[in-house]
């Protein structure tokens, strides 16, 4: 007896295949490679200069350094308020459940706006901010306010569809066995959402590297202060620095690169352990 072939609901392997590279192509890969010639057209040395001068390296610092605190806040924030939506049920969960969403809904301009007419010296919460002696608007705080707020949907959104697949079972069999609420958590919960956790902490970081319109309006924008890169790129296109430009472009993307990396390499190992100790 033949055996039917099984039909599928897109075309065979091989032309969806080539769809998907050359669509992957035009979109991702062209481009960065385009950016990557570009930077290479000024040689290794001008390269060198142009990612290593006090001005850039001072709005990496800023950069990096600003993403790095609000992917970290984020970090424990962002799974706290995927547990709450997941595990309760009270009046207005679904509402909350949408603005989450808001920060990619809303355009990255408004949100700056909206946050620096918030905590500016004459904001609503900036006036009594800086009666208590701690200024958020024009410094790198309100950098890491605005990326805060940009970055947060990545780590809630990737923690929560794994909250919903664990089921409220295994946190009253822990208790069954007497484990307490910090044992379950540390010990039951949170091995089984650390792959989560970090591949949310791993994009949220980086589109705080790269993320401008949100950040432009509160950061003050002042250089070797609170400068970031995205900005210094604008600013060197703007003087026809095209090959500068680029350059610094560069680095933001290899350390995007890295941070995501990383973070899949500490998931796969993570996972692979997990596997392991499943198996004694």
């Amino acid at each position: 007896m033949s055996l039917r072939r099984r039909r599928h609901a897109l075309p065979g392997f091989g032309l969806t295949l080539g769809i998907s590279l050359a669509y992957l192509g035009l979109i991702v890969l062209i481009p960065l490679a385009a950016l990557a010639l570009k930077s290479a057209t000024i040689g290794p040395l001008a390269f060198w200069t142009a990612v290593t001068s006090p001005r850039a390296l001072s709005a990496y610092r800023v950069t990096f350094g600003c993403a790095a605190i609000a992917g970290l806040i984020n970090l424990v924030l962002g799974p706290l308020l995927a547990w709450v939506l997941v595990r309760y049920r009270f009046p207005g969960r679904k509402l909350i459940d949408a603005l989450v969403d808001l920060p990619f809904a809303l355009p990255t301009a408004v949100a700056g706006i909206t946050l620096t007419a918030l905590y500016a010296s004459n904001g609503w919460l900036g006036r009594w901010i800086e009666a208590a002696g701690w200024k958020v608007a024009y410094t790198p705080t309100g950098i890491t306010v605005a990326l805060t707020f940009v970055s947060l949907p990545f780590l809630v959104r990737s923690v929560q569809p794994v909250l919903e697949q664990l089921e409220p079972d295994i946190e009253e069999a822990a208790a069954t066995l007497g484990a307490g609420r910090l044992t379950t958590l540390v010990k039951v919960i949170l091995p089984m959402l650390w792959p989560a956790i970090l591949t949310g902490f791993a994009l949220a970081f980086a589109r705080a590297v790269g993320e401008y319109g949100s950040v432009i309006f509160i950061a003050g924008n002042l250089p070797m202060m609170s400068e970031i890169a995205p900005l210094l790129i604008v600013a060197k296109l703007d003087a026809y620095d095209y090959a500068g430009a680029t350059a610094i472009a560069v680095v933001l993307l290899l350390a995007s690169f890295v941070a995501l990396f990383l973070i899949n390499v500490l998931q796969l190992w993570t996972v692979r352990r997990r596997s392991a100790e499943a198996r004694r």
